[in-house]
């Protein structure tokens, strides 16, 4: 098999930006590589995390509770493993994936009370590294921006255009808790977690790309 890891970190963190140079810089090192992203919105296996993502299920994120939500992406995960890079990964190859399973345990934790976390997180990962069967990864970076820096910078994204948001983007308390999940999943399931901002400022693309780098260096060399 080969290696996968993930780039994991709450919405405007950059998963996107890192992904990508982490998969440019592997390949000038002479790696075989290859990123995917999830959800795959190109992918009509994404149909039901569209849905939900665009309010047709509620207009909240707990409108859809932990369960119902996971089962979408973990779907939309099979279809992309079983369609495009499963034989790419059982010979040797490196993914680069910009979120994973890691994403429901961020996202989806954060509408339980606490005391269900483990329960659900011991679901999830039996549900998708056991019973559908998708890998396990080797490494997860967490990239950890504190909400009100990745605001801004999903404001910028958007120009301003705040109705451009997804339920999740928009919902603020909602991200708060989120990253309160974030930080515990990092914790418990033994993620490497890269702060991105000094609680203010976000630190440049190339600090946090050369610390991903630095991060994932052991894991594939």
């Amino acid at each position: 098999m080969g290696k996968l890891i993930v780039i994991e970190g709450l919405d405007g963190s950059g998963k996107a930006t890192q992904a990508e140079l982490l998969t440019n810089a592997l390949k000038e090192a002479g790696k075989k590589v290859r990123k995917v992203t999830f959800p795959n919105y190109e992918s009509d296996s994404s149909a039901l995390v569209k849905m939900y993502l665009s309010g047709v299920f509620g207009s909240k994120p707990s409108d859809v509770n932990a369960y119902a939500a996971s089962t979408f992406y973990s779907v939309d995960r099979y279809a992309s493993y079983k369609t495009q890079w499963q034989s790419f990964y059982q010979n040797d190859g490196i993914i680069v994936a910009d979120r994973y399973t890691t994403s429901n345990a961020v996202h989806q934790c954060s509408k339980l009370p606490q005391q269900e976390w483990d329960k659900y997180l011991e679901w999830l990962l039996d549900l998708e590294f056991n019973k559908i069967g998708i890998p396990t990864p080797d490494c997860v970076i967490y990239l950890d921006m504190s909400p009100e820096v990745s605001q801004k910078l999903m404001s910028k994204r958007y120009a301003g255009q705040e109705e451009k948001k997804d339920i999740h983007e928009k919902n603020v308390d909602y991200l708060n808790a989120s990253r309160k999940a974030a930080v515990y999943c990092s914790q418990k399931l033994g993620w490497q977690k890269i702060a991105c901002d000094d609680a203010k400022t976000p630190y440049t693309i190339d600090q946090i790309g050369k610390m991903v780098y630095e991060a994932v260096n052991k894991i594939v060399f």
